[in-house]
């Protein structure tokens, strides 16, 4: 059981907490149509992640989430002007500004010497899980001992924190939230401004990307943003149903996903273990299938289930 504690739990909480600040704010999103936008600022947020860790030289630290933040109001900024100035199409001005972004902060990954401090690309890119480390937990017990909890990695206290962020972003502003994202014209006239919710849901992508960018990485990070909130899409109309749902969809993800890369291969036979991050982000898409096969209304089998109940009418 100690072994469990200290070495797969302090994962497990940190794949699943990672998993649900993405999953809930990938709701928006979806229903926004800008999917791919949570792929592109875990790609912008890196030099800003890079340019925090070199002030404050430590991996865990509120330095790099606000570095985060500002690289991504920045990108903002920079593909409106990109916008206005040179009369570029948005998708094209997005695409400059964030390749551009990731390759500076690449760059500046290599040239600045963090390899040695596990920031370097590799762990940009493909996470790494499997270092949480709880070593001061011993049993059960330890899980309601304050004492104990104040020394679970910091990465997970952090995410931690995010998520109530997240949680609160969405509960304080959730009727704005839907009115722009089903109706931007009717949010404008409203009084409430399509531009800075989208700003503000910009900034809080951001820092939950940098915030599941050890666990995940940059490139399943994107899993975690849209796979729960679709999931949930096909099988609700209702969107506080959806939030629910996606929150269960990605804590799911986080732990069948670590359970399934630690110990699927020995059930099998084999002496290894594969990726939990790609395991989570694997799982997840499994969810999304199911969904789209036998969702209630909009799932492929039910569908044809009630077109042949129709034809035979």
């Amino acid at each position: 059981m100690d072994i469990f504690l200290q070495f797969d739990l302090p994962s497990i909480l940190l794949g699943s907490l990672a998993a649900l600040a993405c999953g809930l704010l990938g709701n928006f999103l979806v229903l926004r149509k800008q999917a791919l936008m949570g792929d592109a600022i875990s790609h912008v947020v890196l030099p800003g992640i890079v340019i925090g860790f070199l002030f404050t030289h430590e991996t865990s630290s509120w330095a790099m989430m606000l570095g985060a933040g500002g690289a991504a109001i920045f990108a903002v900024l920079l593909i409106e002007l990109i916008r206005r100035i040179g009369n570029v199409e948005p998708g094209a001005a997005m695409g400059v500004v964030f390749t551009t972004m990731f390759a500076a902060g690449v760059v500046i990954l290599e040239q600045t010497g963090t390899a040695g401090v596990h920031l370097d690309v590799e762990h940009a890119l493909y996470g790494n899980l499997e270092s949480a480390i709880w070593l001061d937990a011993y049993s059960l017990s330890d899980l309601w001992n304050w004492q104990v909890l104040m020394t679970l990695p910091e990465s997970i206290k952090q995410l931690f924190v995010v998520n109530m962020l997240v949680i609160m972003f969405i509960v304080l502003f959730f009727k704005e939230l839907k009115i722009s994202s089903f109706d931007p014209l009717l949010s404008a006239s409203l009084g409430f401004s399509p531009k800075w919710l989208g700003l503000s849901l910009i900034v809080m992508v951001a820092i939950a990307a940098v915030a599941a960018f050890t666990a995940v990485g940059s490139i399943l990070v994107i899993a975690m943003f849209i796979c729960p909130a679709a999931t949930a899409r096909m099988l609700t109309d209702n969107l506080k149903v959806q939030l629910f749902i996606s929150g269960i969809a990605s804590l799911s993800a986080g732990l069948f996903g670590y359970l399934l890369a630690a110990f699927g291969p020995g059930l099998l036979g084999y002496e290894f273990s594969v990726s939990a991050a790609g395991m989570i982000a694997v799982v997840a898409g499994l969810q999304q299938v199911l969904a789209m096969l036998f969702a209630p209304q909009y799932g492929v089998v039910m569908r044809r289930r009630r077109q042949r109940a129709h034809a035979s009418v």
